[in-house]
């Protein structure tokens, strides 16, 4: 386990409408050990695709902690979302959480998917309609 809360910049931000929302989400799960752990999937239509879950700390984490929130990032993960914002939208077109990623050449429309210049992931439909 890599313990960056105190000697490393953080490798995304978070706003604080992504904190309060992880931060609620947190408190309903009553476990202290879980943070949010974000990480990138090969799949979605543009080639990789971005997740988030509560969950509890691993050996290779990257783990810092921002807003209140402890932040969990595995190693391969790390290189493809280093700089980014994660955010919580609520509008009128849905809620959900949106990562505003700098190393994405080209995103899908759904906002969960994306390609990096030097990924060669394979594309697969999403079902998100694009």
């Amino acid at each position: 386990m890599i313990d960056n809360s105190e000697t490393q910049t953080a490798l995304i931000t978070i706003t604080s409408a992504a904190a309060e929302k992880v931060r609620e989400l947190l408190d309903a799960e009553g476990n202290a050990e879980l943070g949010l752990r974000i990480f990138v999937a090969g799949g979605g239509c543009s080639g990789l695709q971005y997740g988030m879950t509560l969950d509890e700390t691993q050996e290779s984490d990257s783990i810092f902690e921002t807003q209140g929130v402890r932040v969990l990032i595995d190693e391969m993960s790390a290189e493809y979302i280093s700089g980014s914002e994660v955010d919580y939208v609520d509008s009128l077109m849905g809620a959900g959480f949106t990562v505003n990623n700098p190393n994405a050449v080209s995103t899908c429309g759904c906002g969960h998917s994306f390609k990096t210049a030097g990924d060669s992931g394979a594309a697969r439909s999403c079902g998100c309609g694009h």
